[in-house]
């Protein structure tokens, strides 16, 4: 039996098309969600993003612009999306389905910002980035890992693993629904806006 797990990344403290989204997995009967980091920075509702990911329970992970709250706040400031994101780790490893899946915000083992970028500023596929990873990845050991930060959409294989970045909920204006076993991805339109497939095109950082 086929199983969905939804996929979501790069919130970036931007509430309404992530409940679209967390909405959309609830249609679709998905077994879980994931969030591949990134819950704060750039929008301004921090804790109504938090608490509809607790809601949801949705399995996430650190994002570099978390750890930056974390910085900026001194790391220590009681609140709920300061006690969130501290309860964050930077990995997560799940089998379902028979399939080991990975999950880590930029690329493995579990860097913040060394992002996987796939595509050019038109959202073509770079041949030569699709190489470099392939070749880093050969021996992966996991069926998919699951990344964020770039702000790209894709879901390719490269070297061992499926790699998914669903995109930024935000800018990217998509999620994405895992089927299992069968390694097949759906990318998923949000807020009726047309998806974008690579968007900050040229900055470092996601």
């Amino acid at each position: 039996m086929t199983k969905k797990i939804g996929l979501i990344s790069d919130i970036h403290a931007t509430a309404a098309p992530l409940r679209e989204a967390l909405t959309l997995f609830q249609r679709e009967g998905v077994e879980m969600t994931l969030c591949a980091g990134d819950i704060v920075g750039y929008g301004d509702e921090p804790e109504l993003t938090v608490t509809l990911l607790s809601e949801s329970r949705c399995q996430t992970i650190v994002g570099n612009h978390d750890l930056w709250w974390l910085v900026r706040s001194g790391g220590e400031t009681a609140g709920p999306v300061n006690d969130y994101l501290r309860s964050l780790p930077r990995r997560l490893e799940l089998t379902i389905a028979g399939k080991r899946i990975s999950m880590v915000h930029a690329s493995p083992p579990d860097s913040l910002l060394d992002g996987i970028r796939l595509l050019d500023e038109e959202g073509e596929l770079i041949t030569e980035q699709r190489q470099r990873w392939s070749e880093r990845l050969a021996n992966f050991p996991a069926d998919i890992l699951v990344v964020g930060h770039t702000h790209q959409v894709f879901a390719e294989r490269l070297g061992h693993p499926l790699v998914v970045n669903p995109g930024s909920t935000r800018f990217n204006h998509t999620c994405a629904l895992l089927h299992l076993p069968e390694l097949r991805v759906e990318i998923l339109p949000l807020s009726g806006r047309r998806p974008v497939p690579a968007w900050n095109w040229g900055m470092e950082r996601g």
